[in-house]
């Protein structure tokens, strides 16, 4: 899968099940491309969020639901996500 595919992915799934104000998901592999346990064809995303519903949960809540919508993705595609929430 190419990054923009996956980034697309990414947007779609997260729109559809939580309310967002807006979202921004950025590849940032090219930091981590020398690090020990780099994968080919795994990327590292960062994924920025504006969104009242994960707001108002606490911090483990809803990161765990994020990773419960790209369970997925992270077990093929995702090397490590950075989440942004405001």
């Amino acid at each position: 899968m190419n990054i923009n595919d996956l980034i697309a992915i990414v947007k779609k799934k997260l729109q559809n099940q939580i309310a967002l104000e807006s979202i921004l998901v950025e590849d940032k592999s090219f930091l981590h491309k020398n690090h020990v346990g780099n994968q080919a064809g795994k990327f590292h995303l960062k994924i920025s969020l504006v969104s009242k519903e994960l707001k108002q949960m606490k911090r483990i809540d809803s990161d765990k639901k994020i990773y419960k919508i790209l369970n997925k993705e992270l077990k093929k595609y995702i090397h490590s996500i950075q989440i942004l929430i405001n």
